[in-house]
């Protein structure tokens, strides 16, 4: 016998709904819109329930219907009482009932307002200054315990990382550092031929390398290689829940993972910052020997000239601050990570702004106070 449906009034508040028969997809199964119109056309309904007894066989047919009987019940504020229906489909519905639909997944047309947009990131900047102040005093805390020599963390652990971000980026800031130099040279050349003072590029080179641009350059090199390497290792220990396991053990991840990296990058960027400006100086005297008939000993003497130790230390010190602010900004998006491939990539990116947004806020505030200061 295909599906049967009955409706019933036992009181005037309750509509009790009989389903009998075979309800299989094969079927030619009553449609709801009976119970529709009962729904439309009666507001004092407050209950529904069900006598599934006379059921023979069902399947999704029946599913689908009972389904649609809980949208509209829901849609009218109307009470369910599954308790005549048969055994499977009640468990069937009460598990496709547990969790609410999510409205907010999927793709939408609409376009977010730029305003709201505005608001959004500026509170989540808001929410996120109490976590890096957070993680600021946790690496406070960690220098102190090094200081005091019962901080955990292996030295071996230490090289490698000083290897990584020492040696490991000659090449890259070799590149780096002899093209900007070849740059500074060529349009400082430009101007100063004017005036016949070519001799000159080695003062504006040497200057520009070993007091500003080495460091800078240096630090925007190590943000993207180094500082996103941080974040992505720190964010993957993240989501393989590694760093609980730390803590887990009794390991404090602070001292154990994020001070090497930061002694490392603090350790090796002065030293980097000294080769770029070797090499900076070295592409000047390429442009001037090759280009400008300037003979290599007269370069070496006007710069030996233009140099002073105080020019070194500024650019030394420069380094030094981007290198504390790339590893702080790599191992804090980096602790912050979420538990997913995605926020791995999404802390990645964001160490890397970060810390050219250090770095050009550090540039702009080192170079105004040494200059009030006369060094």
């Amino acid at each position: 016998m295909p599906g049967q449906l009955n409706l019933q009034f036992p009181s005037p508040d309750n509509l009790h709904i009989v389903v009998a028969g075979s309800w299989l997809l094969a079927d030619s199964l009553p449609s709801p819109d009976d119970i529709v119109l009962q729904l439309q056309s009666r507001s004092d309904i407050q209950r529904i329930s069900f006598d599934g007894s006379a059921v023979t066989h069902w399947d999704s047919a029946l599913l689908t219907f009972l389904a649609r009987v809980y949208r509209l019940a829901d849609d009218h504020r109307i009470n369910i009482d599954p308790g005549g229906l048969p055994d499977g489909a009640r468990r069937m519905m009460k598990l496709a009932t547990a969790v609410p639909a999510e409205e907010n997944t999927g793709k939408h047309s609409e376009h977010q307002p730029l305003l709201e947009r505005i608001g959004e990131r500026s509170l989540s900047m808001w929410r996120a200054a109490p976590e890096m102040l957070h993680f600021l005093g946790e690496v406070t805390l960690s220098f102190g315990r090094l200081f005091r020599g019962t901080a955990q963390f292996r030295r071996s652990d230490l090289m490698l990382v000083i290897e990584d971000v020492g040696p490991h980026a000659l090449p890259i800031v070799s590149l780096i550092s002899f093209l900007v130099g070849l740059i500074v040279a060529y349009m400082g050349a430009v101007q100063l031929a004017q005036f016949g003072a070519q001799i000159y590029i080695a003062n504006l080179v040497s200057l520009g390398m070993t007091r500003e641009m080495g460091a800078l350059m240096t630090g925007i090199i190590m943000a993207g290689r180094t500082g996103a390497a941080f974040a992505a290792q720190l964010g993957t220990m993240q989501v393989n829940e590694e760093i609980d396991a730390f803590r887990t053990l009794g390991f404090n991840p602070i001292d154990f993972l994020v001070l090497p990296r930061i002694l490392a990058l603090v350790l090796m960027m002065p030293l980097l910052v000294l080769y770029a400006g070797i090499v900076g100086i070295t592409a000047g005297m390429f442009v001037a020997v090759t280009v400008f008939d300037i003979s290599s000993f007269e370069y070496y003497q006007q710069t030996l000239r233009s140099m002073e130790w105080t020019h070194i230390w500024v650019g030394v010190i420069k380094g030094t601050v981007y290198g504390i602010l790339i590893a702080f900004a790599g191992c804090l998006r980096g602790m912050q990570c979420g538990r997913s491939a995605q926020a791995v990539g999404e802390a990645t990116t964001s160490a890397v702004v970060t810390g050219i947004l250090f770095i050009v806020i550090a540039a702009s505030l080192l170079t105004i106070l040494f200059q009030e200061l006369g060094i």
